[in-house]
């Protein structure tokens, strides 16, 4: 990335992470209902995947996933809206934090089912390539989600058809609350499953936007021309427990302050510093984070609750309510 892209990458990540601290302070005021899964020290696979995508390309993610949804062109305002059960949420109150979607950008949804989505992305990839388009989809997903059959069978499936697709894992060491590696035969999760399809297989560093940006472009353009799915295993760390519920008093002390060292803000704050870029400019987009961040509270709070007219529409693609057999 140019300085100017790695800043405009800086200051999306801030105003995710911020975003999400307000999601953490509403629901401690009992303004959002429901649970939450903060994606907090995720920013960088989002915004340096979407960094490398383009905008109509499909992405498809978990139940943690405000850093996609808003990397994807979703307002904080719209998130926060959508949280606090207001009209206009992006789902109008219908989806809540685990379901965010936002069509017009390719934001295809997140889904609260682990795995589920995986064979759906291999689905948008195949309607691209039956519309004879060089669209790709990507799915994001935990690394919990690799011991679920739907990852095989998606990856088998978009092997066999060498789809347009991309399967990213987010592994952040944890599937909920037992260790990862505690439960799987390979070390890597995901990238070491790749060989059993024939496909690509990658690590990265899931902390770092440059590197998931140029590992995410790298497989993307060898997708569009033809050559297949890929599977990239970004390796990250959440900073919350699995969700408000969850203290996560079972991860060592030294594990979390390790990882909170390579924070992906920081690590991008850090690489613009030694660019040459001043902290004049990078405090700039702090304050232009915090600005919107806190504009988009005040707008979510005061906007009026949904209409109950409304609960049964959006259930058909035409917008009807009618059950239909």
């Amino acid at each position: 990335m140019e300085p100017a892209g790695l800043l405009a990458a800086y200051e999306q990540m801030t105003v995710i992470r911020r975003t999400e601290k307000a999601a953490h302070d509403l629901f401690l005021q009992g303004l959002v209902k429901g649970t939450t899964h903060l994606a907090a020290g995720h920013e960088a696979v989002a915004v340096g995947a979407s960094a490398a995508l383009r905008p109509d390309d499909y992405v498809f993610a978990t139940y943690r996933g405000h850093h996609h949804a808003m990397a994807r062109g979703a307002t904080p305002e719209e998130c926060l809206a959508e949280l606090m059960s207001r009209a206009t949420g992006l789902c109008g109150a219908k989806g809540g934090s685990m379901h965010l979607t936002k069509k017009s950008t390719g934001m295809l949804g997140s889904y609260a089912i682990v795995g589920a989505h995986l064979p759906m992305a291999a689905g948008a990839a195949w309607s691209a390539r039956l519309r004879g388009t060089d669209q790709i989809a990507v799915a994001f997903f935990g690394d919990g989600a690799t011991n679920i059959g739907a990852f095989h069978e998606a990856l088998n499936l978009a092997a066999v058809w060498k789809l347009p697709v991309l399967f990213v894992c987010e592994n952040n060491l944890y599937m909920e609350y037992t260790p990862i590696a505690d439960v799987t035969a390979v070390p890597r999760p995901a990238a070491d499953r790749a060989p059993a399809y024939g496909i690509e297989g990658e690590v990265v560093d899931g902390n770092d936007v440059v590197a998931v940006q140029e590992a995410v472009a790298r497989l993307a353009a060898r997708a569009r021309a033809g050559d297949g799915p890929a599977l990239l295993e970004a390796q990250t760390y959440r900073h919350f427990g699995h969700s408000r519920a969850d203290p996560a008093t079972y991860r060592p002390a030294e594990e979390v302050e390790r990882w909170l060292k390579h924070d992906p803000l920081d690590l991008a704050r850090g690489r613009l510093v030694e660019m040459g870029v001043s902290e004049a400019v990078l405090g700039e987009a702090d304050e232009r984070a915090t600005t919107v961040v806190q504009q988009a509270v005040e707008a979510a709070k005061a906007a009026p609750p949904p209409d109950p007219d409304q609960a049964l529409t959006d259930v058909w693609a035409d917008g009807g309510a009618a059950w239909r057999t």
